[in-house]
């Protein structure tokens, strides 16, 4: 899967496109290869495609509420099971994307925006709440069977 994740160099956010690859028949999206990203409108706007977003919207506030950790992880330790404090990540923008493939094909795909609203504006994301944004992402992918 050729997940894409850009972290903004001068705001506290980062970007992530999953280029839709395989059919996905439960979402009625089996021709995803088009000649031209016109011809992937008509699949964004397609019941399948804005299911697939709810789905995905679904699990993306799961993974944002509760993050992926590794078991022996440092930061299981420090675990706030009061849900006091407020969630570190915003996710401000899912959205359908045009995604340019090889040999001149387009597909179609997720665009997701991820902000850390308590962050310093006009600062880059520290690495580890960009480690973090990459095991979301590989989370996502995994449980909507996109690879």
């Amino acid at each position: 899967m050729s997940t894409r994740i850009i972290a903004d160099e001068h705001q506290p956010c980062a970007t992530i496109e999953i280029p839709l690859e395989k059919p996905l028949p439960d979402y009625d999206l089996e021709q995803l290869d088009q000649p031209t990203p016109r011809d992937v409108d008509s699949i964004l706007v397609s019941q399948g495609f804005r299911d697939l977003v709810d789905d995905a919207r679904g699990v993306l506030m799961d993974l944002l509420e509760y993050p992926p950790v590794e078991p022996d992880a440092p930061e299981n330790a420090k675990l706030d099971f009061t849900h006091s404090a407020p969630p570190p990540l915003e996710l401000t923008q899912l959205t359908g994307a045009i995604c340019p493939g090889n040999d001149e094909v387009y597909r179609p795909g997720l665009w997701i925006v991820l902000t850390d609203p308590h962050a310093k504006a006009k600062t880059a994301l520290p690495a580890a709440t960009q480690e973090r944004i990459h095991d979301i992402a590989d989370e996502l992918v995994k449980r909507l069977q996109l690879e």
